[in-house]
């Protein structure tokens, strides 16, 4: 969860996370907070959970580091927010974190380093072998839009309404390994193309491989990045839910089928788009044919959140069903 650091008198993003993370035992020289760290620019902290086997005990979890960063955010007048982007600070006045990885990658990136003034939630959820991840990766491209569009919060961009219901996604977009994941084969084309990135000295390591969903081989995850900063905790746990049950009903077809769809990759991209222009109000194109799903994506989600409550009841009952 990446909190902007804002100034509580004027509203503006302040720097102030070395100085915070220092107090609390994290700074990059001397030690490592487990659950609380740097990003990009100093008016941001990220904090983590350890490994959750629930969502209840990972928004918990939070919650619990959330509580400990603002012990020492709030005596210096600083508040903590989440959402996809800060609405009218500038992000050429942002310093950048002293975390040499940090620099280097503005080093590497310059302007499109350097306005990634934005904010994001990032989900994990474990997937039982490197042979599921890919297939898993690949259908879950099917829901970025929705994932997008029930997060979306970043209308404003440096004082002016862009238009967008997530300006933040087409920010990050800029990043040359940013954005929708390549669809591949399998879990050995995956590695092949990390190989590839790392001998040309593109990548150091999978951290630099910015993907809206990707799997961490070092967390035996699927990771999902797309979604803007979400404002509460209760709404980062509902999301988080979401998520975790179809990254389970995923994997309860491959046992059951041997495989998954994967969507069109140019419909992806165009649904994605309709997702960060209007949001939970987007039209998500149903098939090749360019056949829309009659109904906005608000009340898509609500059957498709009945479906998967109907499917973890069925499977906590030991029965199957389609969804």
């Amino acid at each position: 969860m990446e909190l902007e650091i804002v100034d509580k008198e004027s509203r503006e993003l302040r720097s102030g996370a070395t100085e915070v993370l220092t107090e609390m035992g994290a700074d990059y020289h001397d030690g490592v907070h487990p659950k609380a760290k740097h990003e990009l620019m100093e008016s941001t902290i990220e904090i983590l959970t350890g490994v959750c086997s629930s969502v209840d005990e990972a928004r918990r979890d939070l919650a619990a580091t959330l509580g400990e960063v603002a012990a020492h955010t709030r005596p210096r007048g600083m508040e903590l927010v989440c959402s996809g982007t800060h609405p009218f600070s500038d992000w050429a006045n942002q310093e950048i974190s002293p975390n040499p990885r940090y620099h280097k990658l503005v080093e590497d990136m310059q302007w499109l380093a350097r306005r990634l003034q934005i904010f994001g939630i990032h989900i994990h959820v474990g997937v039982r072998a490197p042979e599921k991840a890919i297939p898993i990766v690949n259908a879950l491209t099917y829901y970025i839009p929705h994932f997008l569009s029930l997060s979306a919060s970043s209308p404003y961009w440096m004082g002016r309404d862009t238009g967008l219901a997530s300006s933040r996604s087409k920010v990050f977009e800029g990043l040359p390994t940013a954005g929708l994941p390549y669809q591949l084969s399998g879990w050995d084309e995956f590695e092949t193309f990390m190989g590839t990135l790392i001998s040309a000295h593109t990548i150091n390591t999978i951290r630099e491989v910015w993907w809206d969903v990707r799997p961490h081989p070092g967390f035996g995850t699927v990771e999902l990045r797309v979604c803007d900063g979400i404002p509460t905790l209760g709404e980062v746990a509902a999301v988080s839910a979401l998520y975790q049950c179809l990254v389970e009903h995923l994997n309860s077809v491959i046992d059951r089928e041997g495989g998954l769809a994967t969507p069109r990759e140019w419909i992806v991209r165009e649904n994605k788009w309709r997702a960060a222009r209007r949001g939970i109000d987007a039209d998500i194109i149903a098939d090749e044919q360019g056949n829309l799903v009659h109904e906005p994506t608000r009340d898509i989600m609500r059957k498709f959140l009945q479906a998967l409550v109907l499917w973890t009841r069925q499977v906590e009952h030991g029965k199957q069903i389609q969804v």
